[in-house]
């Protein structure tokens, strides 16, 4: 029982702060990661707020877990619904920053911030969030889960793009950061069951998200 509450206390935390880190991010000005490059655009092209959208696009990417046969489990949904909660919250409480370094603090921070809240809601173990479920769903069909991240996220990066995303350094810095934070991260944060047998590291396929 303690070890679920414990799961399901940084699983929620991991959340919140992966909304945080959107919301810096988002804030900056300089450069979404892809995905938030596409709820951004959709926002700015079509009106809801951009955690609508990440929730919208997160329901709709699930759909496509069906006939893939993925099962999602609490964490998933709990990502889907509050990821994008969590950043319409930050970005109405965050100040914005008018002065340059105070917008690349933001993008700094936001970065950090995503790799350590990915580390601490796939180490909760309570199921992936919806595009990793996609991403590693697709690769089981016999493709690179490398091939795949990169074909879905260029995808959205240009879709998100075309309708009025921002796109900047902050993208190019989240693309090559993500990955080493979050693969320092996730062993620290990783919730181990006591009945579970130690297993190799492995280089996790974080979502950017969300993002969610």
């Amino acid at each position: 029982m303690a070890l679920m509450v414990r799961r399901l206390v940084q699983l929620y935390v991991g959340l919140a702060l992966y909304g945080l880190g959107i919301a810096l991010q988002v804030s900056s000005g300089l450069g979404n990661d892809p995905w938030d490059v596409f709820h951004q655009g959709l926002s700015r092209r079509f009106g809801l707020s951009i955690g609508a959208w990440i929730i919208i696009a997160g329901v709709v990417v699930m759909l496509a877990w069906i006939p893939l046969r993925q099962r999602p489990g609490i964490g998933t949904i709990s990502n889907v619904v509050l990821v994008g909660v969590f950043a319409d919250l930050f970005l109405w409480l965050l100040p914005e920053p008018a002065a340059l370094t105070a917008r690349w603090a933001y993008l700094v921070t936001a970065v950090l911030v995503g790799g350590f809240a990915t580390g601490c809601y796939i180490g909760a173990g309570l199921g992936p969030g919806p595009r990793d479920g996609l991403m590693t769903g697709l690769a089981a069909r016999g493709r690179s889960i490398r091939v795949v991240r990169t074909a879905i996220e260029l995808t959205v990066l240009a879709a998100g793009w075309l309708l009025g995303g921002t796109v900047g350094i902050g993208t190019l810095l989240y693309a090559v950061a993500i990955g080493p934070l979050t693969h320092a991260f996730l062993p620290v944060l990783t919730i181990k069951r006591p009945d579970s047998a130690p297993a190799p590291a492995a280089e996790p396929e974080p979502e950017p998200a969300p993002a969610g």
